[in-house]
């Protein structure tokens, strides 16, 4: 066994405890954790001071781990529209280097603190690296497809693939908005109607889209165009995209609307009117280097909404950590605290991924890993917040 005492313990499901010391054994599993003001109990075996803020392993809800061999090569702040372009443009590379980047890009997750992931999937490279990964994954297999008369075949393909990931967590989902159509919607509400099918869906991430969604106008005209799409069928809807699309989700499944970099209070209010299981994610390290703005994140705290975070890729970020994203979000909204951020990234997401029995606490008998957060000021996280994993 070992033993850690910290300035602070987050057990994440109780008050922060000073000076706290937790235990577990040689497979990571919680023996207890200790508040010393309340408890006399002594150790037969050594007590390894830390100074800093032991927490859980972080969970991140949103990656694309296929896309990691991207890093630097997509120019930033240029819009997801040109975004978008770019990736599609550079996607395509050789087996072999996407393989040995997302093999990176899982190492640096698990060197970072982080012990599950929600990861998006457009093809079967990543099934391996999961396999033998000492992380946890489910994979979103994502469906793309604005063409009504694409819609089964579209949907079928991911069919194929899901069976591909089987029998590792996974889910059919859709991309975002702008780029399923109604039809494959339908397909999709239809499937997850029954059985088990986490969503985990692109939302709002920028003006353009609702934009188009209200009034067919903005630059994803010029993205269907380079595309070469006829879009002759979408019609206006005369209000943003999350408000048109909610009512074709299914209400039998938790879904995760992610960036939501243009979501705003009238969206939130809509979405509270609905039989929805929503939980919002936030990653707003690839907000800004891809649109180079943030949401509005202090309207969605106290909602009675489920918040989590996420990395997305390294094709918009600099590097795939929670640490990092909670960093980016107290930096620009001072009131949000660490304890509110750990919680965050840690038991909300292993409640939407369905592993909260094991992860996203300190608990006797759960195996959620241990982290030493560092460069504190006070409880504050300052630019040199350091993460490491003790477990």
């Amino acid at each position: 066994m070992k033993s850690f005492k910290a300035d602070y313990i987050y057990p994440v499901c109780a008050d922060p405890i000073k000076n706290g010391i937790v235990t577990v054994d040689d497979f990571g599993k919680i023996i207890s954790v200790i508040d010393p003001a309340l408890s006399t109990e002594t150790f037969s075996s050594p007590v390894e001071q830390v100074s800093g803020i032991i927490c859980p392993g972080f969970v991140n809800t949103h990656c694309h781990l296929e896309l990691s061999h991207l890093k630097d090569k997509v120019k930033q702040r240029t819009g997801l529209v040109n975004f978008i372009i770019d990736i599609q443009t550079n996607r395509g590379a050789d087996t072999t280097l996407v393989l040995e980047a997302a093999a990176k890009a899982d190492a640096e997750m698990y060197d970072n603190g982080i012990v599950a992931v929600g990861d998006i999937a457009n093809t079967n490279n990543t099934i391996d690296i999961k396999k033998s990964s000492k992380l946890y994954y489910h994979s979103f297999v994502e469906t793309f497809g604005f063409i009504p008369g694409r819609a089964q075949e579209v949907f079928d393909k991911a069919l194929v693939l899901l069976n591909e990931f089987k029998p590792m967590p996974c889910s059919i989902t859709p991309h975002a908005p702008y780029s399923v159509s109604k039809e494959l919607f339908k397909l999709l509400q239809k499937y997850s109607d029954t059985g088990q099918n986490l969503i985990s869906i692109h939302n709002q991430e920028c003006e353009d889209e609702n934009k188009f969604y209200r009034y067919k106008l903005g630059t994803f005209n010029d993205l269907y165009a380079h595309f070469g799409l006829d879009i002759t069928h979408f019609k206006p809807q005369a209000r943003n995209s999350i408000q048109s699309i909610l009512p074709l989700l299914t209400n039998k499944q938790e879904i995760l609307l992610v960036h939501n970099t243009c979501t705003n209070l009238k969206d939130i209010y809509f979405l509270k009117r609905f039989d929805r299981k929503i939980t919002w994610c936030f990653c707003p390290n690839a907000n800004l280097y891809i649109e180079n703005r943030l949401p509005k994140i202090n309207l969605f705290v106290d909602q009675g909404f489920n918040i989590t975070l996420g990395t997305d890729s390294m094709a918009s970020n600099h590097g795939l950590s929670i640490l990092g994203e909670m960093q980016t979000i107290q930096q620009k909204f001072k009131a949000i605290s660490t304890e509110k951020l750990v919680e965050w990234g840690t038991i909300n997401g292993a409640k939407f991924l369905g592993i909260d029995a094991t992860r996203g606490t300190l608990e006797p008998g759960k195996t959620p890993g241990l982290n030493l957060i560092t460069g504190l000021d006070g409880m504050n996280l300052t630019p040199e917040s350091k993460v490491k994993r003790l477990i």
